[in-house]
């Protein structure tokens, strides 16, 4: 037996072949990436999967991203193109998930794909989440590590937080591997043929894509649900969400931004890049401070501000059919 955790444990080849040992039982086990915390489980393992879903009360018909070790476990998984070898190639390891068609044989159970003919998979860049994935020897299906809707965590303490309940139950290892680099999640492009579309901006870039491959990724029009991070409702603290603020009313924690100056601030220098990385702990610090509502200061609508701005879109959004991805 795997003794339970209720404290996150930091990174060395004991914690990791324990938390290779739990994943094969089939419970549950976070891991940090370079974007968010992630909660893990053997993707082919259908009851594990299942648990994900409980302990986040997620939505079952969205889909969860599926993490691998390399380009070449991510072909045992799904039909790769030529296209998408390009930007494998270009961003992986690295923030960027690709939806692809799954392969009739993949080791994948239904509930990663929600039942859909596509898989959504990415590779990423932290050396601890690579070394995870390398112990277990299989796929790992990690969704954020977090209550459903809820912000999403970039350190060990707010999976301990959000899911103190669950430790040593169905989650039965937290690895803390520091803060998370990069604080925003993948983004998330699906290949189709010769074309690509952006189904959720995030940390790579529409335009860092085209100077990779040469194709300009499309915006959904399809409003149907194809991966994860599409829903409405999405990040959201507890607090009521006002954006393009410039100043804070009484019942509210203002956000600021540049020269906009806060109770708190995504970058005093305007950094699009410092704000992606602070954008969840600075929402999840202002969501403890006993006001009512948040302010958030106007964030340039380019470059990571696209990404920045959808993650707040959602957050601001009435708080229904909530979910969350790494």
């Amino acid at each position: 037996m795997i003794a339970s955790a209720p404290n996150p444990q930091k990174a060395h080849p004991d914690a990791i072949e324990k938390a290779a040992r739990i994943l094969k039982q089939g419970r549950l086990v976070v891991m940090p990436t370079e974007t968010v915390y992630g909660l893990a489980a053997d993707a082919g393992n259908a009851q594990a999967v299942a648990r994900i879903f409980k302990v986040k009360g997620r939505p079952s018909f969205n889909p969860l991203i599926c993490h691998v070790a390399s380009p070449k476990d991510a072909e045992a998984l799904v039909n790769v193109t030529p296209l998408a070898q390009k930007l494998m190639a270009a961003f992986w390891p690295g923030p960027l998930t690709l939806v692809l068609e799954k392969r009739p044989d993949a080791p994948v159970c239904d509930l990663v794909s929600a039942g859909l003919p596509s898989l959504a998979i990415r590779m990423p860049s932290h050396d601890l989440a690579r070394a995870l994935l390398k112990a277990v020897g299989c796929p790992l299906a990690a969704p954020s590590a977090n209550r459903s809707g809820r912000i999403s965590p970039t350190e060990a303490s707010h999976v301990a937080q959000d899911l103190a309940d669950e430790l040593g139950k169905d989650v039965g290892l937290i690895l803390d591997g520091g803060p998370c680099n990069v604080g925003l999640e993948s983004t998330i492009v699906a290949v189709k043929g010769e074309a690509l579309v952006l189904l959720r901006p995030g940390a790579i870039t529409a335009d860092q894509i085209t100077d990779a491959c040469g194709v300009r990724p499309v915006g959904d029009q399809s409003g149907t649900i194809t991966a994860p991070g599409q829903m409405l409702s999405h990040y959201a603290p507890d607090a009521a969400v006002r954006l393009e603020a410039k100043t804070a009313k009484h019942d509210e924690v203002l956000i600021g931004f540049g020269p906009i100056k806060g109770d708190l601030s995504l970058s005093e220098d305007g950094d699009l890049i410092e704000a992606a990385a602070r954008l969840f702990s600075c929402l999840r610090s202002a969501d403890t401070m006993g006001k009512k509502k948040i302010a958030v200061a106007p964030v340039p609508p380019h470059g990571l501000g696209l990404a920045i701005n959808d993650r707040l879109r959602r957050a601001a959004a009435p708080k229904n059919n909530m979910e969350t991805s790494t």
